[in-house]
């Protein structure tokens, strides 16, 4: 996958076939699991963000944390996670299938038009992430569903359940089966979109930062391997800077998803009507309501995610 170059000064990119996949997906799972409980408070403060009315009390993420924190201690913070963490597994196995098998595609069709490195690398991995991210939605967007009406239950008047079965035999019998995926539409278009930003800005940076900031593409270095530690932080530089990227861009469709997803039945408004109303009470700003818990959470789950991703990568390849 990519360039010779690419793989002569070790970028380590591990092509899909040359990994064993049984142990890619039980490891995975454990791993990605790890990286879940880490960073899973900051989903739950930027959702109570979003949904947070003009009068509401609490309006940044400190005061949202000290209000969780006196009312429900350490376990607010983690509302919803049962029902996330029984849907994270099979929806990331879906992800990392399509993401891998869909990249290695990708840079075959774009090989022969002889774009530069970074240029193809931005391509194969935003189609791939976007590819991915479509599949993955199908079990996420339930998850989505019911853990968030879990993280703001007894939140400014949100209703309460008695966990995350509770929840989705409330939404299946008052709309049925196409409850549990409202805002199916948004989150794709909100999620497709972050994941192709967040992969083609990854992909790319990473090659950027190894080509012309450190020069592994001269003569004298392109033979050169580098160590570990330069690997390992090329890589987190690169998730931060997809974080940002794609934070910036999504955060006014991830706002009106979230306001449409944890709304009641006798509640129901149509995506317009949610941006109409945060726009008339908080102008366009509304819109990036929760931007800093996103812009975190992307950027540190991100760096998080794909340091852990290439360390698994690499954990699992076949022996030559």
């Amino acid at each position: 996958m990519g360039s010779s170059r690419a793989q002569s000064f070790g970028q380590t990119e591990i092509n899909w076939d040359k990994l064993d996949k049984t142990k890619f997906y039980v490891v995975g799972a454990g791993l990605f699991t790890g990286v879940t409980v880490a960073l899973y408070p900051v989903s739950v403060v930027k959702t109570r963000l979003q949904v947070a009315s003009k009068d509401a009390i609490d309006r940044n993420a400190f005061s949202i944390v000290r209000r969780i924190l006196k009312t429900d201690g350490i376990p607010g913070l983690y509302r919803g996670f049962g029902t996330v963490i029984t849907g994270a597994i099979p929806a990331r196995i879906i992800f990392l299938s399509a993401l891998e098998s869909t990249k290695v595609a990708a840079f075959k069709i774009i090989e022969p038009f002889k774009f530069s490195e970074p240029i193809q690398a931005a391509i194969a991995n935003g189609l791939a992430g976007m590819t991915a991210s479509v599949f993955a939605q199908a079990v996420f967007v339930p998850i989505d569903v019911v853990s968030q009406k879990l993280m703001v239950q007894g939140y400014s008047g949100y209703a309460t359940y008695n966990g995350g079965l509770d929840v989705a035999r409330k939404i299946v019998k008052s709309d049925g089966i196409r409850g549990l995926y409202r805002g199916f539409g948004l989150s794709v278009m909100t999620y497709s979109p972050s994941s192709a930003v967040w992969w083609a800005s990854y992909g790319s940076s990473q090659r950027l930062i190894w080509s012309k900031i450190l020069g592994y593409d001269t003569e004298q270095n392109k033979e050169l391997v580098p160590s570990l530690t330069t690997i390992v932080l090329v890589q987190a530089a690169g998730g931060i800077f997809a974080g940002a990227a794609a934070s910036c861009i999504t955060t006014p469709l991830d706002t009106i998803k979230t306001r449409l997803q944890v709304m009641g039945h006798e509640k129901r408004e149509t995506a317009t009507k949610v941006v109409k109303k945060l726009i008339v009470e908080e102008g366009w700003k509304g819109l990036y309501r929760g931007l800093g818990p996103r812009f975190f959470s992307m950027s540190a789950w991100g760096t998080s995610m794909i340091l852990s991703y290439e360390y698994l990568k690499r954990l699992c390849s076949k022996v030559e």
